[in-house]
């Protein structure tokens, strides 16, 4: 499948991204300190007054006194649920216009998926084909991931975040409100293997749509003659997807202004001063893990992967002001082809990817459960932290069309490890700007991925000069 050409006149949807990124900001500002004042106030007295309730709670052992302590923690709980609620609704008209852009995505990016990866595995010509490339890139993603866990584990150990928090045990009753995913063979292959393409479609399973399109794929590259008129069909279909997908990103610069608006009117710019060390030394890991990959890429790609980098930097940018790395994968796909990846590689390996391959989200896991554990005073010995990143492979695997995904393992992995769940609490107020810059770092991740496969199969040609560049 060949790029559409590029429109002649030059696209500045990356300058209207950072206006609106900026400008989302601005405004959300404005809104928190005016049009939601009384809710934040309000909701910053009742955390101070749980504070002091959790306080007391470790340090009392009368039950009269906690029992009366736990149903005023549950009173003024309950409150703060509906002030959040509350607070919600009134900036609603803001992430509606990210809401809605994403759902245009979502829309497009299953069928995208289904499209491009049979026509790729199809033009491959035969299952030894399929086989050897697919070798590869599973070779590169599981290096990649083990790189990008054991960067989280070491930067957390020497770093060492959690350490200032030095909160108390909580109570074990505690809801963090996020389900968990229990390391279980029958729970991951049920993320594998579809019962239907269409439920698959139809909930955007990313990973079982792979499974259905590498057999479908097979199948009719199996059946000659027959199969290419099935592969042009799909191959025109792709295309109109792509076209469609242009219409949909030019809404970009809306919903990344109505994000932005949403996240710092709620959380204030005020979130960034109360966990600056603990964001600032995430960031500073998804930056080394941005030159790790960048060296990877270049041992293979050589000086070609500053211009990667270069060539995919409005999918990055848009992953991060969206904090959605699915967002950005249509963009991606088409932007990595006019870098020099040949169709069929780049519609095999990327569909992979945003299953098998998401590296900023890896690192964030380790990084976040060794930090709760740190801020609860356990110190896990090394043998430990091993196991966990081992079960961290594994349960993450084929999890990311579930909604806060990174999230969801780690609980799971909290429990396995008898790590108190509630400290999940300690994240959810960050995680939105946290999971900003693990989304752009899926998308480095991926991407590097791609033209490093292509290389290995002598399929990376020369750029293609968009008719601006002329």
């Amino acid at each position: 499948m060949e790029v559409p050409a590029t429109p002649p006149k030059k696209s500045r949807l990356t300058l209207y991204i950072i206006i609106a990124l900026f400008a989302g900001i601005a405004a959300g500002f404005l809104l928190n300190k005016n049009y939601l004042a009384k809710e934040n106030q309000a909701l910053t007295s009742l955390q101070v007054k749980i504070d002091a309730i959790n306080t007391t709670l470790s340090s009392t052992s009368d039950s009269v006194t906690r029992a009366h302590l736990l149903e005023t923690k549950k009173s003024l709980s309950k409150e703060q649920g509906s002030l959040i609620s509350a607070r919600d609704k009134k900036v609603e008209p803001f992430s509606i216009l990210a809401d809605i852009f994403l759902r245009l995505i979502k829309m497009i990016v299953a069928p995208l998926v289904l499209t491009t990866l049979i026509v790729g595995v199809a033009k491959l010509g035969d299952i030894s084909s399929v086989g050897r490339i697919g070798g590869k890139t599973l070779l590169w993603f599981i290096g990649a991931s083990l790189t990008s866990l054991v960067l989280g584990m070491i930067l957390v150990n020497l770093f060492k975040p959690g350490i200032a928090m030095n909160l108390p045990l909580p109570d074990l009753s505690e809801d963090t409100g996020i389900a968990q995913v229990g390391l279980t063979l029958k729970v991951f292959l049920y993320h594998v293997f579809p019962t239907s393409v269409i439920e698959a479609m139809a909930k955007n399973e990313i990973l079982q749509i792979v499974v259905f399109s590498l057999f479908f794929g097979v199948a009719t590259a199996s059946i000659g003659e027959q199969g290419k008129i099935v592969i042009t069909f799909l191959d025109a279909v792709a295309h109109v997807i792509l076209k469609l997908t242009g219409y949909v990103m030019n809404l970009a610069p809306i919903a990344v202004f109505g994000a932005m608006a949403a996240i710092i009117a709620k959380q204030g710019l005020g979130i960034l001063t109360t966990y600056s060390i603990f964001i600032g030394e995430f960031y500073f890991g998804l930056l080394v893990l941005w030159i790790v990959l960048g060296l990877a890429g270049f041992f293979v790609i050589g000086k070609r992967i500053v211009r990667l980098i270069k060539t995919v930097r409005e999918p990055i940018l848009l992953a991060f002001s969206t904090s959605s790395s699915e967002a950005a994968f249509p963009k991606t796909m088409e932007l990595l082809q006019r870098f020099g990846c040949k169709d069929k590689i780049v519609s095999f390996v990327l569909p992979l990817g945003y299953s098998f391959n998401l590296d900023g989200s890896m690192m964030y896991m380790t990084f976040a459960s060794l930090f709760i554990a740190q801020s609860y005073g356990m110190d896990l010995p090394l043998a430990t932290q091993i196991s966990m990143l081992l079960v961290l492979m594994l349960t993450s695997k084929g999890i990311a069309g579930v909604p806060r995904a990174s999230l969801v393992v780690i609980a799971g992995t909290l429990a396995t490890f008898d790590i108190p769940e509630a400290g999940l609490a300690l994240l959810l107020g960050i995680d939105p700007l946290l999971d900003m810059g693990r989304s752009a770092t899926n998308v480095v991740g991926n991407s590097v991925a791609t033209a490093v496969v292509s290389k290995w199969e002598n399929s990376l040609g020369p750029e293609e000069t968009a008719p601006n560049e002329l």
